[in-house]
């Protein structure tokens, strides 16, 4: 079989885009390099796991879990089944935090550690705490922040919010789970294959965002900037939320499809 055949053959089952990941996946190549080696045969033992990851895409697994990596942000992540996949609208957040100077940050409820990872490899000389109340969650983070080698400037918590949490931040960053109960059952298969705990704090989807307020006298330095990704309807609410807890210059920002998808909010000085 060669690699064009194997593309053939997968984009049957998944689609031309998700074929082409994984196959190169499965090949041990880049996914630009399917096409032009798409005469060569493919590599010994690739046949066989790309016939398990048609599989298990078919069943409902991300590309991202089925592969156990993601790109975002440019770099490449390590994803396993205990955290979200990245996605590329987080990476509005991004941008947003490499708008400003930071030399503390913090990333609550991190997941794989793409939004921390991210900042701190484009900050060399800044520092931060990652915290997660899934342990999977955090050996999936400190397995990122090595693999970019931030892993000395990166504190890992396992703590739930502010749970025994004590220091400030001149910048505290988070995608917290916020879809509301009653729209779990809307939600695609390959979405209901993430960790529930990554997706829904249940109820209205807003006690993440009532939790984290809660902590930002305490924990967010002055004149320092808050970050929240939020669902696309939530911008009033937690725009609210922020401005009750003190918070000033508070705007919501969209992603890159011009939905809203970022809070964000500045302690006054």
């Amino acid at each position: 079989m060669t690699i064009g055949e194997a593309r053939r053959i997968a984009a049957a089952r998944v689609g031309p885009l998700d074929a082409r990941y994984l196959v190169a996946w499965a090949c041990g190549i880049a996914p630009s390099d399917v096409v032009t080696l798409r005469d060569d045969p493919v590599p010994e033992g690739a046949e066989t796991r790309l016939m398990d990851a048609i599989e298990r895409r078919v069943a409902g697994w991300s590309v991202a879990h089925v592969t156990g990596q993601a790109q975002f942000w440019g770099r490449r992540f390590v994803v396993t089944q205990d955290v979200l996949t990245p996605r590329p609208e987080t990476e509005s957040l991004v941008a947003l935090a490499l708008e400003g100077p930071f030399e503390r940050v913090l990333d609550l409820g991190t997941g794989s550690g793409c939004i921390a990872v991210s900042v701190l490899a484009d900050r060399p000389t800044s520092k931060g705490v990652a915290t997660d109340l899934s342990q999977g969650a955090l050996d999936c983070a400190r397995a990122n922040a090595a693999l970019h080698e931030v892993e000395h400037r990166l504190t890992m918590l396992k703590t739930d919010w502010w749970d025994g949490f004590s220091g400030q931040f001149d910048l505290i960053v988070s995608n917290p789970p916020y879809i509301a109960e009653d729209e779990m059952t809307e939600l695609s298969q390959e979405v209901l294959r993430e960790p529930r705990m990554a997706l829904t704090p249940g109820a209205d989807g807003l006690g993440a965002y009532r939790a984290i307020c809660a902590g930002l006298r305490e924990h967010l330095s002055p004149g320092g900037r808050v970050l929240l990704e939020i669902g696309p309807t939530q911008g009033a609410a937690v725009s609210a939320m922020l401005r009750d807890h003190g918070l000033e210059d508070i705007r919501v920002h969209p992603d890159m499809d011009g939905r809203e998808r970022v809070v964000a909010g500045r302690r006054p000085a």
